[in-house]
């Protein structure tokens, strides 16, 4: 009775911890770390319907959990040296690139940025379970989540374990 009830008082404060505003109901696909040469980065996990990642298959999740403290501007530079390894040249590049400037914190040890993909592929931010802000253009989810799962990614061991396939 009494987990019952602790169980209960969780479930209870989850909207005053901001989690309950993250899209659940999706399955994890697989998880990575990235570590450059002697730093963690951070922990990443991948998130669908089925458990199963398919190109384009939507909605998707995608969870940063920091393992150091990273400038709101590094995250955005690192965005956009990733692009340039893809050859993302998308017109509205540059407009993404400051609209992820003004959503995104400095983050800390410990924080997670979620990215939430939906059907329409519009994408959704959120820091340790509060909302960020929304990034309604279609095409920038597709480029966004392209950084971790394109085959041309620059981290390719790390999409193998987001896929499930280490």
């Amino acid at each position: 009775m009494r987990v019952l009830r602790c169980g209960i008082l969780c479930l209870l404060m989850l909207p005053a911890l901001g989690l309950a505003n993250v899209p659940s109901g999706l399955q994890m696909v697989g998880e990575a770390r990235l570590s450059v040469l002697f730093w963690q980065v951070y922990d990443s996990r991948l998130f669908t319907e089925t458990g199963r990642y398919r190109e384009g298959e939507r909605p998707l999740r995608l969870e940063i959990e920091y393992l150091m403290d990273i400038r709101s501007d590094a995250l955005v530079e690192q965005t956009a040296e990733e692009w340039d390894h893809l050859a993302v040249d998308h017109p509205n590049r540059d407009d993404w690139l400051q609209r992820l400037g003004e959503l995104w914190p400095d983050v800390s040890k410990g924080d997670t940025i979620t990215l939430a993909l939906d059907t329409e592929n519009r994408a959704r931010f959120y820091l340790n379970g509060e909302l960020l802000g929304d990034m309604n253009d279609p095409d920038f989810g597709e480029h966004f989540v392209a950084i971790w799962l394109s085959p041309d990614t620059s981290r390719p061991k790390l999409r193998e374990a987001l896929l499930g396939s280490l």
